[in-house]
């Protein structure tokens, strides 16, 4: 069980949507609405949004993330973005592991630890992307599968890394359908990310590793979500792109 007076964290994920200039006025709108001085507000964006973002945001508390990164900071990879170039113009935060990416551009348990190791030492915090699909589910080795991710995840970071780490759960078969898990499947699966964190790092450890739950995330179902004890915030989808749902969202806390 997690400890209490955790700052929530809700991570609002733009995914491939708004142009530099909508992404100022969405930024700014989101902005001038928070209330909540209790929970910690990310915003990852697309790449040719970062800098604009980045830059409104110096004079805020809000942070700023990317949605994925390189495992390497520099060489022969045309197209991609190394965690060194996002430290570099103001971004902390970084999406890694999503299920789009598995989906749509094969990324693997294995590249995205590599992602991990180097987002960490190039002064980037992780959000950790883990979750089972419908198929899965069905089956039964949800347990299993999310305790292997964590494992192949998290291969080679080291205990005191954990502190620049947060992992995301989020069922595959929940991203952007409209449905979210049932109450007392998201606290077993909660459970279940725990004892592999303490069976990796030890239970004081895993206690401080925020665990967010993604997955069809709105205004109304999130105060529910929230009860968990083991739940420290959100990975917030489509309800991201609307300030005043976002708002809603982030201000219950």
């Amino acid at each position: 069980m997690k400890k209490s007076g955790k700052m929530r964290i809700i991570v609002g994920n733009w995914k491939m949507n708004k142009a530099p200039a909508e992404a100022a006025a969405l930024f700014s709108e989101i902005a001038s609405g928070l209330t909540s001085d209790c929970c910690r507000v990310i915003l990852c964006v697309p790449f040719v949004d970062l800098l604009t973002v980045a830059n409104l945001a110096a004079d805020t508390e809000i942070c700023i993330g990317a949605q994925n990164c390189h495992f390497d900071n520099e060489g022969a990879y045309t197209g991609e973005i190394s965690p060194a170039m996002l430290n570099n113009i103001g971004v902390n935060h970084v999406i890694l592991g999503h299920s789009e990416r598995r989906k749509y551009f094969g990324e693997t348990d294995e590249t995205t630890n590599k992602k991990v190791k180097l987002a960490i030492a190039s002064g980037l915090t992780p959000i950790v992307c883990v979750g089972e699909t419908l198929l899965e589910r069905e089956l039964g080795v949800t347990d299993e599968k999310i305790s292997i991710q964590i494992k192949k995840l998290l291969n080679g970071v080291l205990t005191p890394q954990l502190e620049n780490l947060i992992i995301a759960y989020e069922p595959v078969w929940a991203v952007g359908s409209g449905r979210c898990i049932e109450h007392a499947d998201l606290v077993h699966v909660c459970k279940v990310i725990r004892a592999s964190l303490s069976s990796l790092y030890g239970v004081e450890a895993a206690n401080n590793v925020p665990i967010l739950y993604g997955g069809s995330i709105n205004s109304q179902n999130f105060t529910d979500l929230l009860s968990i004890d083991d739940i420290d915030g959100g990975l917030v989808g489509g309800a991201s792109l609307v300030a005043e749902e976002f708002l809603k969202i982030v201000n219950c806390t």
